[in-house]
């Protein structure tokens, strides 16, 4: 984001309780050893397109009917499980069955693809089993507070048993998934580790805990998945892929944003930088402290992305928990004292990971970004919630697409931003980025040479066709557009007037 431009306020938004949702972990002995199944979430989902994860989705009413219906369903989590046998019923056309499962009948299963709502007077009727005997609860975990909404989500497990006596998955009826695959938990992870495939990272954690789990109950699914809902392990670290782990940290940014994203960026065994540690809180301190107490490696610097205020940290406060030597441009060095003015094109080598500097000013002067195969820390160019501001009189339109087209050509893996979740998409969203503002640049353009002089009435045309826009934000923008092309000799201003260069 930016900072906030004088006139618009930053309100807290009050979230109400976490939402309940349900995935399902189903396991079976493969012929090499324990395997779960993940799907590959198509790219038109709104939450981790193109990600591979569990089957679930968000308990709704038709669930919590169900429990009333059922009796079956009675006890724990007895929505959560009302929902997940929905969900599997739909994304996989199967159903538990004692320690095992089977397969829905395809005319149901399309009736309640097509109307969730059909699930139950289908279980009624006796069309399917509905068993809940063997299913456990191996994880609660609530969504960091990246948006608005807040989920709560039961991991839940299934052991199918062999892997011959596992029903074949039909993925026609349904939308959600592209493809399905049965792995080993190491071998996934392993793909993830070299950047191969995304995967949602609740999933990744709790695979690397299934996969500890399994080294300690000789490889016994059963055993293992006993004693993980026994302990009930909650989310440690919040992974967005390997080397890069994030801690949001409450800041007064831009609305909808109320968090600045802090990243560890590095080697988990080796070396390794925190990137925006915009701590002004005891509490979020005391937070990325722990985060730094839990990592394998080594603290060896902080990095600032910029010096927007919230991106910056009280350094005393900073200075308490880390003593180790801060990081930046030479535009972020006039802000905070920097030990190191970082320079574009110049490589970090943070253990086994090598993190390219990108000097990518239009946001901001000397704004940062850090590039590898895990993809873009991409500070402020790009949001995963909200939008980007570029203030007028320190930021550059110009530039700031120029330095969008740069990272457009790199093709990152992934971007981590810091606003909002991970961009699992990067292609798609920068595209957009680049698209939506040459279309205002060219609005504003437009509204001058049809003869809008003022800065307000040049704001209104251009964003006429947003209205819910926040009339000093779009005034804010404007100038930032109309300043691009002075800069370019399109228009040139007059005392309170915009106009053309003939």
């Amino acid at each position: 984001m930016s900072e906030v431009p004088e006139g618009v306020d930053v309100v807290s938004r009050a979230r109400g309780a976490p939402r309940p949702t349900a995935t399902m972990t189903l396991t079976r002995d493969g012929p090499e050893g324990v395997e779960v199944l993940l799907g590959l979430r198509a790219k038109t989902m709104r939450a981790f397109p193109n990600y591979w994860a569990f089957p679930g989705g968000g308990v709704s009413s038709v669930d919590r009917a169900a429990v009333e219906a059922i009796p079956a369903l009675a006890g724990p989590e007895a929505a959560s499980i009302a929902c997940i046998m929905r969900e599997m019923s739909e994304e996989l056309g199967l159903l538990p069955s004692g320690a095992g499962a089977v397969a829905l009948e395809p005319t149901a299963r399309l009736a309640i693809v097509k109307d969730k709502k059909q699930w139950l007077p289908l279980a009624l009727e006796g069309a399917f089993p509905v068993e809940r005997t063997h299913i456990q609860t191996l994880s609660h975990r609530i969504t960091p507070p990246f948006g608005p909404v807040q989920f709560d989500n039961a991991f839940l497990h299934l052991h199918l048993g062999d892997w011959t006596n596992v029903p074949d998955i039909d993925l026609e009826p349904q939308t959600e998934f592209t493809e399905v695959m049965w792995a080993k938990p190491v071998d996934i992870l392993v793909r993830w580790k070299a950047h191969e495939i995304k995967v949602a990272p609740p999933v990744v954690t709790l695979l690397m805990e299934i996969e500890r789990t399994l080294e300690r109950c000789e490889r016994d699914m059963n055993k293992a998945a006993s004693d993980i809902a026994e302990r009930l392990p909650g989310r440690r670290s919040i992974l967005f892929a390997h080397g890069v782990e994030v801690v949001p940290i409450k800041t007064a940014t831009l609305p909808p944003a109320d968090h600045t994203n802090c990243y560890l960026v590095g080697d988990p065994d080796g070396d390794f930088v925190l990137v925006d540690p915009a701590v002004r809180m005891r509490e979020d301190m005391e937070a990325l402290a722990t985060a730094v107490d839990r990592h394998r490696g080594d603290l060896i610097a902080v990095l600032f992305t910029h010096s927007h205020s919230d991106h910056l940290a009280d350094m005393s406060l900073l200075k308490e928990a880390f003593d180790v030597p801060v990081w930046g441009s030479e535009y972020t060095a006039r802000s905070v004292p920097c030990e190191r003015i970082l320079t574009d094109g110049e490589q970090l080598r943070l253990g086994e990971q090598t993190w390219t500097v990108l000097i990518t000013p239009g946001h901001h002067p000397g704004h940062v970004c850090l590039f590898s195969d895990a993809g873009l820390v991409a500070g402020d160019m790009v949001a995963g919630i909200g939008t980007i501001l570029i203030p007028p009189h320190t930021g550059d339109m110009n530039e700031y697409i120029e330095q969008l087209e740069r990272l457009k050509a790199l093709k990152p893996h992934l971007v981590f931003p810091s606003h909002g979740p991970v961009i699992a998409i990067p292609d798609r969203l920068i595209e957009y980025y680049i698209t939506h503002r040459m279309a205002r640049h060219d609005r504003v353009l437009d509204a001058v040479r049809e003869g809008v002089s003022h800065l307000q009435d040049i704001a209104a045309h251009a964003y006429a066709d947003t209205p819910d826009a926040h009339p000093g934000l779009a005034v804010d923008q404007t100038l930032s557009h109309l300043l691009a092309h002075q800069k370019a000799g399109n228009v040139k201003q007059l005392k309170a007037e915009w106009q053309m260069v003939e």
